[in-house]
């Protein structure tokens, strides 16, 4: 029972992990979510994809001008060329510390 519970619990959070961007239909800014992607990286995929057509695998992606062996070595694990893509889990918001309560006014002195 535990084993199960254990699996379930180890499914859920890998559900979190993982994120996906299809280099095929990803916005402007779904691209630049990918680590080392900024906007002229992002825009060159689109360009290439637009001359060229689809990507027909994930490593084509390093025909894109500015995107080496090395960029392609560190996204490929976050990259698709089917399916939606999915963003990565947020990280829940941190809540905001209470602020200090106001001390209370000094008590006016009298003679």
């Amino acid at each position: 029972m535990k084993r199960l519970m254990l699996a379930i619990v180890a499914l859920a959070f890998s559900g979190f992990a993982l994120a996906t961007t299809n280099i095929n239909s990803a916005t402007l800014e779904q691209l630049q979510a990918l680590p080392g992607i900024g906007p002229v990286k992002a825009q060159a995929i689109i360009d290439y994809r637009k001359a060229n057509g689809k990507f027909k695998a994930v490593d084509e992606i390093t025909k894109v001008k500015g995107i080496d062996t090395a960029t392609f070595e560190k996204l490929k694990g976050e990259l698709a060329i089917s399916g939606k893509t999915t963003p990565p889990a947020e990280a829940p918001a941190a809540k905001a510390a209470p602020a200090p309560a106001a001390a209370a006014p000094a008590p006016a002195k009298t003679k």
